[in-house]
């Protein structure tokens, strides 16, 4: 593999922005996405984009480039969590699910965990604020008030899946792969 000559290249000109070079973001949250980051050698190159972007009110962060061994350090960490991930996903789902035991049998000494409702909060479990924000940037359409109280129960649901299959691991943490997975729609391109 060869050894890339620049960081990123400008997102207008396609010139190079070298590694440690300061280069210029757009302050509006639709330019700053992973998949769709741009990024400006110069501060003409980020005006250029404005007229094309319809942006209300947007300006310019200045920003620098990782110097190359941060960034190397960080494509193979990215990498290794990406394989690891891949490794996981492969894995059958009791074997995820009980890493040390047979098919499904909890491990010795483990209970069934009794779920209590007394004294239950009934609150709203999600940042109303960050979900309506979520919504809006990623469809533009609005949010009910409605949907929090129905999302908070869902995620009250997967909370009560995750603490049975930590106690029955003999856990008193419930951790990531608790939780069951959420089948991903696939996103146009």
């Amino acid at each position: 593999m060869t050894e890339p000559t620049a960081w990123k290249h400008c997102s207008t000109c396609k010139t190079d922005i070298a590694f440690g070079q300061s280069y210029y973001e757009c302050s509006v949250s639709t330019c700053n996405r992973k998949r769709t980051a741009l990024y400006f050698c110069s501060l003409p190159c980020w005006e250029a984009h404005l007229p094309m972007m319809r942006h209300r009110d947007a300006w310019a962060v200045e920003a620098r480039a990782p110097e190359r061994e941060t960034w190397e350090r960080e494509q193979q960490a990215g990498a290794e969590a990406e394989r690891s991930r891949q490794a996981r996903a492969a894995a059958p789902p009791e074997a995820q699910r009980h890493p040390g035991g047979g098919a499904g049998a909890a491990p010795a000494g483990s209970s069934a965990v009794e779920l209590r409702d007394d004294d239950l909060p009934r609150d709203v479990l999600v940042v109303v604020s960050k979900l309506k924000q979520y919504i809006r940037a990623r469809s533009g359409m609005n949010t009910s008030d409605g949907v929090t109280g129905i999302l908070s129960d869902h995620i009250r649901r997967l909370c009560d899946h995750a603490i049975r299959s930590a106690g029955q691991d003999a856990r008193k943490t419930v951790l990531d792969r608790d939780f069951p997975e959420v089948p991903r729609h696939r996103e146009r391109e």
